[in-house]
C-alpha cells in the first residue's frame, strides 16, 4: 500500500510527522493531494490542551480541517470533478438521513464526523480521501492559500443567514479573529450599511479598516460603549456578532443591542456560563441565535472570496512549510497580536 506524511498530535504541545497509509477512495469519492490547511483556533486548543469541551483527543490525531487541494484520482461514481481540479473541502461529513439533513441543517446532524475533531483524522496530511458531495471547485484566480479562508468565512455567512442581515443593517462585530473579520465581509454581502467591528489588538482593528468596516472602535478605550452607541444614533446595533468567546463580550451584546435587535453568537467561551439579564432580554424582545458551524455556505463563500482577494490575501499573515508544523502551531499560540491568519503548505 502506498503511504504518506501527516502531522500526528500525540499528545498536548507534541507534534510528530508520522508515515500513514494513503486512503484508499470508494466508489463516490475523490482522492485530493492536500496544498494547503488554515490553522484555525480549536487547532491550537487541541495541540495546547488536548481537549475543547467534551471532545477529548484520547489517542494520536491529525489536526487542521481548513483545507485545500488538487483532485488526483476519482471513484468510478463521481460525476462533478476530474483530474485535476482545484477544490476545497467541506469538512464535516454528515449522515444524510436524519431530520436535520433531510431539512438543510445537517450541521446539527448527531452523526457528523468532522475534521480533526476526535476521534476523526483531519487534513495536515498529504492526501484525503473526500465524498464528492464534500468537495468544491475554485476558480484560478484563488490560490490554495486563500482558498482556505473558505471555511471559516462560511460560519460569518451562516451567522448572517441567522441573523437575518439585510440592506441597511447597523452590524457590530465583536471580537476580530479571523471569523470575526471575515464575518464583515459576510454582512457586507448581505447589504449592510454600516459594520462597527471592536477588538483591542491594533493588528486586527487594521485589517477591520481595510475589510470595509465603517467604524473601527478599541475596546481598550474606556469610552468604547458610548461610542459603539453614538455610531448607532445611541439606538444600538441591529445585530450584533458576538465572535470573541469571552464574558464581557457575550454580555455587552445583550446590553448594547437595539431593542428588537438580533444577537448572533458564535464564540465559545472557556466556561460554559455568563451571567445575563434575562428581564432585559424579554423586555427588549431580542432574537438570540446561536451558530454552529455552517451549511449551504461554500459556494456563497468562494463568490466572496472571489470578490475581495486583494483584501483577504492580506488576512493571511503568516505561512510554514509542511515540515515546520510545531514552529507554525508554537508560533500562532504565543503571538496573538502579530498574527491574524496562519496557513501550512503541504
Amino acid at each position: 500500500m502506498e503511504t504518506m506524511k501527516a502531522v500526528v498530535l500525540e499528545k498536548p504541545k507534541v507534534l510528530k510527522m508520522e508515515i500513514r497509509n494513503r486512503p484508499v477512495i470508494m466508489e463516490d469519492e475523490v482522492l485530493v493531494a492536500v496544498k494547503c490547511v488554515g490553522i484555525c483556533g480549536s487547532d491550537i486548543h487541541y495541540y495546547e490542551h488536548g481537549k475543547i469541551g467534551n471532545y477529548v483527543v484520547e489517542k494520536p490525531l491529525i489536526l487542521g480541517h481548513e483545507a485545500s487541494g488538487e483532485v488526483i484520482s476519482i471513484g468510478r461514481n463521481v460525476k462533478k470533478f476530474n483530474v485535476g481540479d482545484k477544490v476545497v473541502i467541506e469538512p464535516g461529513v454528515t449522515c444524510g438521513k436524519c431530520e436535520y439533513c433531510k431539512s438543510g441543517r445537517y450541521n446539527l446532524c448527531p452523526d457528523v464526523k468532522f475534521l480533526a475533531t476526535p476521534p476523526v483524522d483531519g487534513a495536515l496530511c498529504e492526501y484525503l480521501a473526500v465524498k464528492e458531495d464534500y468537495l468544491f471547485k475554485i476558480p484560478d484566480n484563488i490560490e490554495y492559500d486563500v482558498a482556505t479562508l473558505v471555511e471559516p468565512l462560511s460560519v460569518g455567512i451562516h451567522g448572517a443567514i441567522r441573523g437575518n442581515v439585510k440592506l441597511g443593517d447597523n452590524v457590530l462585530i465583536l471580537g476580530l479573529g479571523p471569523v470575526g473579520l471575515l464575518t464583515i465581509l459576510a454582512v457586507k454581502a448581505f447589504g449592510a450599511s454600516q459594520i462597527i467591528a471592536v477588538d483591542v489588538q491594533p493588528l486586527r482593528l487594521n485589517a477591520a479598516n481595510e475589510l470595509g468596516a465603517t467604524h473601527i472602535i478599541n475596546a481598550k478605550d474606556s469610552n468604547y460603549k458610548q461610542l459603539i452607541l453614538e455610531a448607532t444614533q445611541n439606538v444600538g446595533p441591529d445585530v450584533t456578532f458576538e465572535t470573541a468567546g469571552s464574558k464581557e463580550t457575550s454580555r455587552l451584546a445583550f446590553e448594547i443591542t437595539k431593542r428588537g435587535g438580533r444577537i448572533v453568537l458564535i464564540g465559545l467561551l472557556p466556561d460554559n456560563e455568563v451571567s445575563v439579564n434575562i428581564n432585559s432580554i424579554v423586555d427588549n424582545e431580542y432574537n438570540i441565535y446561536g451558530v454552529f458551524r455552517y451549511a449551504n455556505t461554500y459556494r456563497k463563500a468562494i463568490d466572496v472570496l472571489s470578490n475581495n482577494l486583494e483584501k483577504v490575501k492580506k488576512l493571511i499573515t503568516h505561512r510554514f512549510k509542511f515540515d515546520e508544523a510545531t514552529e507554525a502551531f508554537e508560533f500562532v499560540r504565543e503571538n496573538k497580536d502579530k498574527c491574524i491568519k496562519a496557513v501550512i503548505t503541504v
